[in-house]
């Protein structure tokens, strides 16, 4: 079945700096060092990059940090667990959003 997402556009991601490569050299650096070894571990990393990444849905990142989370050693359940705190939090925006509306109804109500 044919999608608008192809897994193997992943592998082109670097052909974006053809556009200008001065500025995909300075995401690439940057890109390099948040996802280097700090405060947190790689491995912490690459799990908050897989909830993110379910939370914005970008398949091309779901793929590359589930790959990534596997390689860093997480299993399954942790990637599963941090996929629902990336759940819990976009649900929770959502519902907070909800007291704008209350705001707004209550004003246009008087």
């Amino acid at each position: 079945m044919e999608t608008y997402y192809h897994r193997e556009d992943l592998g082109k991601f670097a052909d974006i700096g053809k556009g200008n490569k001065e500025l995909w050299d300075k995401f690439s650096s940057y890109y390099s060092a948040v996802f280097a070894e700090g405060a947190l571990t790689e491995r912490e990393k690459a799990l908050i990059a897989l909830g993110v990444a379910h939370a914005v849905q970008c398949p091309y990142c779901i793929d590359a940090y589930t790959q990534a989370s596997l390689e860093k050693g997480s299993n399954v359940e942790e990637m599963t667990e941090a996929v629902h705190v990336a759940c819990a939090i976009r649900g929770g925006a959502s519902l907070v959003h909800g007291v704008q509306m209350r705001n707004v109804a209550e004003k246009l109500s008087m």
